[in-house]
């Protein structure tokens, strides 16, 4: 199994991540995606964080452009029609389970952790739980790889085409 390749985290992207998110960024193992001005967008996270905690969200959306965006999707139940779309469109079905697939093979070619075996992110194969995280799958992977983080993506108002960054202070 070959581990996804994620760029390094410098000293500054840790301090932008830990700025967007307002709290210490914790386990940071690379960044998966960036914003087109070069900040984090997607960190790439450990499957089990300093400390011993399982964290089963490889992929975390940090940028908070980003995550208003997916908030405000489900805000406006955005999820409920995409769960249908899992449900009823077998092409979609089975593009998502491959996309669960995918997930946990990246997040066990670092670490297999067991007590989160198994379980991927956003609600992966079966259910629509998390935009946030099936965005960042998306931004991670690239496109056509989650179906529904691609949707996501696309009904967003954020793009990662444009900058929306913050001075974050540094």
């Amino acid at each position: 199994m070959t581990a996804p390749q994620f760029e390094p985290a410098t000293e500054r992207d840790v301090a932008v991540v830990t700025a967007q998110l307002g709290r210490p960024a914790r386990g940071v193992l690379g960044i998966a995606a960036r914003c087109v001005c070069g900040n984090p967008t997607v960190v790439a996270t450990a499957p089990r964080l300093p400390g011993g905690t399982p964290f089963p969200t490889l992929y975390y959306l940090t940028h908070p452009a980003a995550t208003a965006a997916m908030s405000r999707l489900e805000a406006d139940h955005v999820m409920a029609e995409f769960q249908e779309l899992v449900e009823t469109d077998a092409a979609v079905h089975a593009a998502y389970e491959a996309a669960h697939r995918a997930y946990l093979a990246d997040r066990e070619s670092i670490e297999a952790v067991e007590e989160i075996r198994g379980f991927s992110a956003g609600g992966m194969p079966d259910r629509v739980k998390c935009l946030h995280a099936l965005a960042a799958h998306s931004l991670a992977a690239g496109p056509g790889v989650n179906p529904i983080g691609d949707l996501a993506l696309e009904r967003g108002d954020w793009s990662p085409n444009v900058c929306e960054c913050a001075d974050y202070g540094l």
